[in-house]
This record gives C-alpha cells, sequence and structure tokens, in this order.
C-alpha cells in the first residue's frame, strides 16, 4: 500500500508536541484485503474443537472488519474539530489505507510491534487495546477512538479531561441485567457484568484498599448496570499501567483471544473506566451525541437527524451492523456518503491528487466459511454492539 509502517523503534518522544499535548490513538483494518482475509480464514481453521462456541455473538460478522472509509472522515472530523491533537497513532495489521499521507505527525504501529508474536494473530479488538498504552512516546493523556467514532463539534479539553482524572459517558442502551456472563450477551453487556463483579468483590475484601494506586473504593459507590456510550476515549496513560498490575488476571484473559469470546469481554471499553468512576479518577458527564446503526430499518431517518444535528454534537457514531451484507448494500452506500455530506473537506492525512477509492470493491465476496455460526439479523440488538476488530 502507498504508506508504509514507521517501526516503533523510530518513534521518538522528543519531538514538540502541539498545544494540548493530547495523542490519539485508532485501531484500523482492511477487511476486504485478500492476505489479510487468508490468515482470518486459517485462523479460524486452527481453533480448537469447540472453540467456535465460545465466539461472541457477531464477534466474526463482515461488519466487524469491514472498512467503509470511516477513518478517513474521523480524521477530517478530528482536523476540523480538535486542530491541536497531538500525534496521531493507528495500529493495525501490517497494514494502511492507500489514501493516507505519510507525514511527520502520524505514525503506523504494527500489531507486532506491541503483541507478543506467540498471541499474535489475533481478530478481537479487545485483546488488541489493552497494549495502546505500550506505545513509546505516546503522552499521559491520549483519546483511543473506534474509526467509526466522531468528533462532532469544536472540542474544548476541559469537557473530557480533568486534573488527574476523566470524564465518561453512559449509553443510551437499556440497563444491563445484574447476572452472570452469558453466552449470547454482547461484548459491551458482559463487560459491564464483568467489571461489576470484579468491583464487588474487591470492595468486599479486606480493608477494600488498591495498593496499585493507594486508593480505596469509594465507600458510596455503586455499580450502574449500563454500557458506555460508543465516544472517543479520553484516557490516563499511568492509569493503564497500573491497572495492568492491580488486574493482571483481567489483561491476561483478554489478552489470550483470537476472536472476539463472550467469556473474556473488553476491559479497556468498561473496567478501565468503570475503575476509575469508583476510586475517583472518572466522573460521568452528559454530552451532545448520537449513535446510528447502520442496519436498522430506519437508517435514513436516523442519518438524516445526523446530518441535522451535525455540528452542534460533541460526538457521534455510525455503527455497522449490516453484518454480513453484501458488499453492494445500499446502507452502506448511504453511510458513507452522510459522511461526505457533513464532511466534504479532505485533510491533511489525504493524499488528494487522487479519488477517493471505496473500500467495499465488489471483488469482495462473503465466504462462508469465515463465520461460524454467526447471525445476520441486524436489527437483533441495534445498539448494543461494538465494531470492528479494528475499531472495537
Amino acid at each position: 500500500m502507498a504508506t508504509s509502517i514507521v517501526p516503533i523503534s523510530a518513534i521518538s518522544d522528543s519531538g514538540a508536541r502541539p498545544a494540548s499535548g493530547i495523542d490519539i490513538v485508532y485501531l484500523w483494518v482492511d477487511g476486504n484485503d485478500a492476505g489479510w482475509r487468508a490468515k482470518r480464514r486459517r485462523a479460524l481453521q486452527k481453533l480448537k474443537p469447540g472453540a467456535a462456541q465460545d465466539m461472541a455473538p457477531f464477534g466474526n460478522v463482515e461488519g466487524r472488519f469491514r472498512d467503509n472509509d470511516e477513518l478517513r472522515y474521523s480524521l477530517r472530523a478530528l482536523e476540523r474539530f480538535f486542530p491541536d491533537h497531538g500525534h496521531v497513532y493507528l495500529v493495525t495489521d501490517g497494514q494502511a489505507p492507500d489514501w493516507l499521507r505519510p507525514g511527520a505527525h502520524l505514525t503506523l504501529i504494527d500489531h507486532r510491534d506491541l503483541i507478543p508474536e506467540a498471541a499474535l494473530p489475533t481478530f478481537d479488538s479487545g485483546n488488541i487495546e489493552s497494549y495502546i498504552h505500550r506505545i513509546p512516546g505516546l503522552s499521559e493523556r491520549y483519546f483511543y477512538f473506534n474509526d467509526d467514532v466522531f468528533f462532532g463539534a469544536p472540542v474544548n479539553v476541559d469537557d473530557w479531561f480533568w486534573p488527574g482524572g476523566v470524564y465518561v459517558a453512559w449509553s443510551d442502551d437499556p440497563e444491563v441485567t445484574d447476572e452472570a456472563l452469558r453466552t449470547d450477551a454482547t461484548s459491551l453487556d458482559n463487560a459491564c457484568r464483568l467489571s461489576s463483579q470484579w468491583l464487588s468483590a474487591k470492595a468486599a475484601a479486606p480493608a477494600g484498599l488498591d495498593e496499585g494506586l493507594g486508593r480505596q473504593i469509594d465507600p458510596h459507590y455503586t455499580n450502574t448496570f449500563r454500557t458506555f456510550a460508543h465516544s472517543p476515549r479520553p484516557l490516563l496513560k499511568s492509569l493503564l499501567f497500573e491497572l495492568e498490575r492491580e488486574a493482571p488476571e483481567l489483561f491476561a484473559s483478554v489478552r489470550s483471544t483470537v476472536f472476539r469470546s463472550w467469556d473474556k469481554p473488553t476491559i479497556v471499553s468498561d473496567f478501565v473506566l468503570r475503575w476509575a468512576l469508583a476510586h475517583g479518577v472518572a466522573n460521568t458527564r452528559d454530552y451532545r451525541h448520537r449513535y446510528v446503526s447502520s442496519g436498522v430499518n430506519d437508517q435514513g431517518a436516523a442519518l438524516d437527524a445526523l446530518a441535522s444535528e451535525f455540528g452542534a454534537l460533541d460526538f457521534f457514531c455510525i455503527n455497522d451492523t449490516t453484518d454480513d451484507a453484501h458488499p453492494d448494500d445500499p446502507r452502506l452506500r448511504n453511510a458513507q456518503d452522510c459522511l461526505q455530506s457533513m464532511l466534504s473537506k479532505p485533510s491533511g492525512f489525504e493524499i488528494t491528487h487522487r479519488l477517493p477509492a471505496l473500500s467495499i470493491g465488489a471483488t469482495i465476496n462473503t465466504t462462508k466459511e469465515l463465520h461460524h455460526g454467526t447471525t445476520t439479523d441486524s436489527n437483533r440488538h441495534p445498539h448494543r454492539r461494538q465494531r470492528h476488530y479494528g475499531a472495537g
């Protein structure tokens, strides 16, 4: 591809940062790439007997890996609404968008430079995101993005970070039931359950003391059985390193996955945030936001509403829930057209002399051997879905 991977050893921490000092980390995957698809197919074939049954719902559908050009538009929104952002890191499996312009303010990070070779390949974003705080030179405060998440209005850093902590937001989804992890539950629902169980056990332990940070769980803290919003994630690097020591079993569990598993859900997109709430390192905040599930029947109305509010939303998400839809599915084009209408100006991250190439080329066909029993019912869970392997 046009842009080469920068060796992680070449990243320097000595360069001057923009005023905000807040770096940006994206996960990204091109699920249409033939070589990558062959790797994914081989990984499925190597799974132990019965392992396919451990896969989380929607854990291996095409929509989890499909590139519908979201990253291009997320970077346009980043440049438009947060021009003072810090360095941008794009974590990929040896891939790069063919439209991406090489530059001093963007670094491509290969999975092999973050994740032990014996643990690769992995196609679970929960696994991959558990390593991103280890990127050399990453700022203490940073935003972690799925590529289907976008800033939608000018960014005020104080709306996301406060001295020593971060703000988090609940999703608009229904409350999660307080019960054991379920085989038929989404990753985010089970992540809520797992985090809440861990914190309850910790609070019941003698003295309730967290040795890692020397903080006690707030005695008035109660678990809220809701999932967190599909939003830019404000994070603290030092907090992630502390939690690696505080909850090594949770990190080890999610880092053992090849594909998303129902009993090893994401921890960065739940446990880290919930732990921070329980220990006074995070506060909840209401944001103006909109979530669009691209696979629902009323997609057109949802996209129209998004376009009408654009510029007044702190963030928005267009989650690809079309699952195993054909690459020519009009819902994919509708989502891309909506993004183009709102964010038509190319960013400095793009090669502009080339016409944008659709990343859902008709030469890629859905292959049944990649799906091992996953469902194509896009309306089954239209809201409680965490998207890409490359993006969450």
